[in-house]
C-alpha cells in the first residue's frame, strides 16, 4: 500500500509537471520554435545519457528510424502552437484549448486501429465543442491563441494515437530519443531557412537559461522516465484520469503567479467546466467499457 501511494503521489506530481509547461512558456521570453529547439536539443541530450547509462542498445531499423523521425514533427508541430498559444493569449486559454485533444482522439484512433465509432465519444465530441464554443464567444481578444491551441492539440492527439502503435515494437525510451532528434532536425531546418529568427534570437538570459532546463529536464526527461515508472503500479485509467487534472493544476498555479492577467470570464470557465466535465466522463465510460 505504501508504494502505491508514492505512486499515486508520483503520478500527481508528473501531472503538477505538464501544467507548469505552460508557466514555463510564458515565463520564457524566446520565440516559440527557439524555445522548443531549446526543449527538444535538452530533452534529447537527458534521454540519451539515460539510455547510455541504461547500455540500451538503439539499434533500428531504417522503417521505424523513418516512422519515429516523422512522428518527431508531429511533436514539434504540436509544442511550437501551444507554445506560441500561451503568448499569444495565456496560460488558461492554452490549457483550456489543448483539453480538446480527446476530441480529436475519438476521431482519429477508430481511423488508426481500425475499430468502429463510438456513441458517446461522438456525444462527448459534441459537448467539447460546445465549451470551445464558449470559450471562442467569450474570450473574443484571444481567439488566435485559442486556435493555435485547438491545432496543438490536434497534433498532439495525432502523434499520441501514432505512439500507441508504434510502443508496441519497441523500447518507449528508444522511440523518444528518435522522435525528440526528429523534432530538433525539423526545427532546425526551419529555423535556418527562416529569415526573421537571427542569432540573437538564441542568445539566452540567466532567467530563460534556467527556465530551459527546467522545461529540458524536468517536464520532458524526468516527467517521461517517471511516468513510464508509475504505470508499472498503475492502472491505465487511474492515470488517464488523473492527467485530466492538468489544466486545473495549471490554471490554478497561473493564477497565483500572474494575477489579473490570468482572470478570465464567467463565459471562460463554463466552457472549461464543460470540457473537463466531459474529459473525466470520458475516463469512466472507458473504464465502465473495459
Amino acid at each position: 500500500m505504501y508504494k502505491k501511494n508514492k505512486k499515486y503521489f508520483l503520478l500527481h506530481f508528473i501531472v503538477f509537471i505538464f501544467g507548469f509547461t505552460a508557466i514555463l512558456g510564458k515565463l520564457i521570453t524566446l520565440p516559440s520554435e527557439v524555445l522548443v529547439w531549446y526543449r527538444v536539443l535538452i530533452g534529447t541530450i537527458g534521454i540519451l545519457a539515460i539510455l547510455v547509462f541504461s547500455r540500451i542498445s538503439l539499434t533500428i531499423s531504417k522503417h521505424q528510424l523513418f516512422s519515429y523521425l516523422s512522428v518527431g514533427v508531429l511533436i514539434a508541430i504540436h509544442w511550437v502552437t501551444f507554445f506560441e498559444s500561451v503568448k499569444q493569449s495565456n496560460v488558461s486559454v492554452a490549457l483550456a484549448a489543448i483539453s480538446s485533444a480527446t476530441l480529436f482522439t475519438s476521431l482519429l484512433e477508430p481511423l488508426f486501429f481500425k475499430r468502429k465509432f463510438r456513441l458517446y465519444e461522438i456525444v462527448f465530441g459534441v459537448f467539447i465543442m460546445i465549451g470551445l464554443y464558449l470559450i471562442f464567444n467569450f474570450e473574443t481578444h484571444y481567439q488566435l491563441g485559442l486556435i493555435l491551441g485547438i491545432t496543438s492539440a490536434f497534433f498532439a492527439s495525432s502523434f499520441t494515437v501514432l505512439n500507441g502503435i508504434l510502443v508496441k515494437t519497441n523500447d518507449a525510451k528508444i522511440i523518444s530519443i528518435y522522435e525528440l532528434t526528429g523534432a530538433f532536425i525539423v526545427l532546425s531546418i526551419y529555423l535556418f531557412l527562416n529569415s526573421s529568427i537571427r542569432l540573437e534570437s538564441f542568445s539566452l538570459t540567466y532567467s530563460n537559461f534556467f527556465y530551459l532546463l527546467v522545461l529540458g529536464l524536468v517536464c520532458t526527461t524526468f516527467a517521461f522516465v517517471a511516468s513510464v515508472e508509475v504505470m508499472k503500479e498503475l492502472s491505465p485509467f487511474t492515470v488517464s484520469l488523473t492527467i485530466n487534472l492538468e489544466p486545473v493544476y495549471g490554471i490554478i498555479i497561473a493564477v497565483i503567479l500572474f494575477g489579473e492577467s490570468e482572470k478570465m470570464t464567467n463565459g471562460f470557465y463554463l466552457g472549461t467546466l464543460l470540457i473537463l466535465g466531459t474529459l473525466f466522463a470520458n475516463a469512466w465510460f472507458k473504464k465502465k467499457k473495459a
